[in-house]
């Protein structure tokens, strides 16, 4: 059984146990936050409200849209929005990497500003889909928890498992050990894992493992070539979430997924079955669109800068970016990013809208960073035709649901955690709006967004020469 069904099922036990009636809220506490005026898109519908008031108490939403007539409102920090600004649930990014690669030597993670870029962009959930630095993450996830820094929830995914691990030996690596690695990283916090070049026998025990503990598996697979999997197999093993490539016979297996990606005919019948093996299955599907135009000659509508982002650089690092740049356009990820828009659509039309999840997957050179490319992947959807309200959804509720959270998060609802993030412009009206984040609330905390991303300037890498030697991870 998959841990959203057993989630689903826990959750109808628990709501019979809900009492009818509850006492009517007359005053509000000290400590409390209240957001009266603009409007709402809460995630369960295709429309805004205006909001009439919402309440936060101890990290969590008390009332939603509620009239505070009649509630004393003394005690709490009240906050009158504008008119122009929208409340939006948190966004989740299931493909997150803090991880960089400055010099072109290699990944790692950085820890000290991407935290806040994820936060200020109001990117309140984060899947990393494989760490460089297990460990480091670890801590990071619960300093973030314990409130000494800010940043977004982490849903630690531990190391890679497979090929894209440094130091991974496929032969060494049985059954038996990944079931053993998945108990220590699970014991560890891990919340889900990460496959990257792994094959069928290790795939089979890393998801039966994970499942054993209620938690996720993803994976980027291939085709099926040379011992790879194909994501229709994996589905079919029991996966919860597939990267990059629907897979099935629209994929050959007798070539690299990228090569058939390229060539891929997304109405074709057997793109079709692919779709309705995932729909079929429940599994989530994270197409990771805007990844690929990175590499390509860059749409200018989705790849603009709204904030310098090189700005967060220190000035060694800046000028080490810059001596490498323009990157040459990759041809086949142009070609694979035109054909990732007509799949994404098809997908949404046969009925997969709501196993489709946001994750933006850039290990970033220093050009571009992963907080600010959660808008530039919605942006990317809504331009393949996919409905703005849709795409918010992808971006909130499908990623809670895909982790086992929705009762938690990802909706604007009384009793779930306060993740939410406060812009200017209707998100319906026009996508890019989610761009112009004024405040972020998470775990009922607020922040205000510009200031924190002025806190980070000049802040990302390596201060000169002397410290570049850790910003060089492996190949």
């Amino acid at each position: 059984m998959r841990p959203g069904t057993m989630l689903l099922l826990a959750l109808l036990s628990a709501v019979a146990t809900v009492p009818a009636t509850a006492q009517p809220l007359r005053s509000l506490e000290e400590g409390d936050l209240v957001l009266r005026g603009g409007w709402i898109f809460d995630g369960t519908g295709d429309a805004v409200e205006q909001n009439r008031g919402i309440v936060i108490r101890s990290g969590k939403l008390l009332l939603v849209n509620a009239d505070l007539a009649g509630i004393e409102l003394s005690a709490a920090r009240v906050m009158d929005l504008e008119d122009d600004q929208y409340v939006l649930p948190g966004l989740f990014d299931l493909h997150a990497h803090y991880a960089v690669d400055l010099f072109g030597e290699g990944r790692v993670d950085e820890m000290a500003v991407y935290p806040t870029l994820f936060l200020a962009n109001g990117v309140t959930s984060t899947f990393p889909a494989g760490e460089m630095d297990p460990e480091a993450m670890r801590a990071l996830r619960l300093r973030i928890a314990a409130g000494e820094e800010p940043g977004p929830r982490i849903y630690n995914s531990g190391p890679y498992f497979g090929t894209a691990r440094p130091g991974w030996r496929a032969d060494a690596m049985t059954p038996d050990s990944i079931r053993r690695e998945v108990d220590h990283w699970a014991a560890r916090g891990a919340k889900g894992f990460k496959a990257k070049g792994i094959r069928p026998e290790q795939l089979r025990a890393l998801i039966d493992q994970a499942h054993r503990h209620g938690l996720t598996v993803t994976g980027h697979l291939d085709s099926g070539f040379r011992n790879s999997v194909n994501p229709r197999d994996a589905i079919r093993m029991g996966i919860d979430r597939i990267e990059h490539f629907s897979g099935g016979d629209a994929i050959s297996g007798e070539r690299s997924a990228y090569a058939s990606l390229e060539q891929l005919d997304a109405t074709s019948p057997d793109a079709r079955a692919g779709y309705e093996n995932y729909i079929r299955h429940g599994a989530f599907y994270d197409a990771t669109l805007s990844a690929y135009g990175y590499w390509a000659e860059r749409e200018p509508p989705i790849y603009e800068y709204w904030v310098q982002e090189m700005d967060f650089l220190t000035p060694h690092a800046r000028r080490a970016v810059e001596s490498r740049l323009p990157r040459r356009p990759n041809a086949q990820f142009e070609r694979i990013h035109h054909v990732k828009k007509q799949e994404i659509l098809a997908f949404y039309e046969a009925g997969g809208g709501h196993l489709i999840t946001l994750g933006t997957d850039h290990p970033s050179w220093g050009e571009f960073f992963s907080g600010f490319g959660a808008h530039r992947e919605l942006h990317a959807m809504v331009l393949s035709g996919i409905p703005p309200a849709a795409a918010l959804r992808i971006g909130t509720i499908n990623g809670a649901r895909a982790l086992g959270m929705a009762d938690r998060l990802g909706t604007i609802e009384s009793g779930k955690l306060a993740d939410l993030f406060i812009i200017r412009g209707n998100p319906l009206a026009d996508i890019r709006n989610t761009r112009n984040v004024r405040w972020v609330i998470r775990g009922g905390t607020l922040y205000d967004a510009p200031a924190l991303l002025e806190s980070m300037k000049g802040r990302l890498g390596p201060a000169g020469p002397e410290d570049e030697d850790r910003w060089k991870g492996t190949p």
